[in-house]
């Protein structure tokens, strides 16, 4: 009726799962640092934020670091190129 297709697949599939829990893991142990040392971001304004707010700069912090398995970022591996950070333009002044 809506074009949509029913497909089955196994409840947990190791080499899938197992990619996706080390993400979840390293994110986890990134928060949990974070959340004990009880720090809080101000933004320029003097806003405070908690750590719900800041996910997106842990992702991109996690997706732009060099890993010791590949040597290379995942956001490298994935899309063949790294965004660019501000102090990407430091680097090009100084």
């Amino acid at each position: 009726m809506l074009g949509t297709k029913l497909a089955f697949s196994t409840s947990y599939h190791l080499q899938t799962d197992d990619l996706a829990e080390r993400m979840i893991q390293k994110m986890e142990d990134i928060i949990r640092r974070f959340c004990a040392y009880g720090v809080e971001y101000k933004d320029h304004e003097g806003y405070t934020h908690d750590w719900v707010t800041l996910l997106p700069t842990v992702q991109l912090a996690y997706s732009t670091g060099q890993h010791s398995t590949t040597g290379k970022s995942p956001s490298l591996v994935e899309k063949g190129w790294n965004p660019l950070l501000p102090v990407n333009h430091l680097k090009t002044i100084f």
